[in-house]
């Protein structure tokens, strides 16, 4: 079992940064981390994951290159560093896990979800 609480979310302007911390219990060192997120009226759809070793990291396309994800397994802590954000961010971000350990992307793949923070981002 792992319970996830996100954290970090908020209102910011475009052009903006934000940085989300997902604080784990459980078998979290062993397993996938991902961020996912959804949009009013939107379906959940995929926004980072990183392996249990930290060694692979993988991004949607419209965040690459201004979202960063990490994870400190001492800690039992994850991490999305968000820069330039832009209005279309706008969403409910989610931190899961996945017991597989190894890259995954689906959200069907995950089996652990935290209840999800807000990130709104203003013109």
């Amino acid at each position: 079992q792992v319970q996830l609480v996100e954290s970090g979310g908020g209102l910011v302007q475009a052009g903006g940064s934000l940085r989300l911390s997902c604080a784990a219990a459980g078998r979290f060192s062993s397993s996938t981390m991902g961020w996912f997120r959804q949009a009013p009226e939107k379906e959940r759809e995929f926004v980072a994951a990183i392996t249990w070793s930290g060694d692979s990291t993988q991004y949607t396309d419209s965040v690459k290159g201004r979202f960063t994800i990490s994870r400190d397994n001492a800690k039992n802590m994850g991490y999305l560093q968000m820069n330039t954000l832009k209005p279309e961010d706008t969403a409910i971000y989610y931190c899961a896990a996945a017991r597989s350990g190894y890259m995954r992307i689906r959200v069907g793949s995950y089996d652990y979800w935290g209840q999800g923070t807000q990130v709104t981002v203003s013109l």
